[in-house]
């Protein structure tokens, strides 16, 4: 009974994961590509951002689809992968390994979002 209740937990945790996640992938494409109609392509978009940036070039491809990209393949392997993660186990807790999972896929979609309206601004 505890094994058809720990799949159980999981099938649920697993769907509502999945389904907020591709949430976040569909709205970080969709700030992106909005974005991109108004954001100047340059070869490296930093220092329009931020003036005493001193580094590496990061054209504006990268600049805005690099998280995005990111996020979608996290997607494709969530909902692709879910025997495999249901074998998978680094914490006792499957909610806590979910609510991480959750955390970092916040994180990027946080910062996709970041990199999308600091871009807008430059463009408008």
């Amino acid at each position: 009974m505890t094994a058809d209740k720990s799949a159980g937990q999981f099938g649920r945790l697993h769907q509502l994961f999945t389904f907020h996640l591709g949430v976040a992938v569909t709205l970080s494409w969709l700030t992106a590509l909005y974005a991109a109609s108004y954001a100047p392509w340059v070869r490296n978009i930093r220092p329009l951002i931020d003036p005493s940036y001193v580094g590496q070039p990061e054209s504006t491809w990268s600049f805005l689809f690099a998280f995005p990209l990111v996020l979608s393949v996290a997607w494709i392997m969530s909902f692709s992968g879910r025997e495999i993660l249901r074998h998978i186990k680094m914490l006792k807790n499957q909610t806590i390994e979910f609510g991480i999972a959750g955390a970092v896929a916040f994180a990027l979609f946080y910062l996709s979002i970041d990199r999308a309206v600091a871009a807008l601004l430059i463009g408008s």
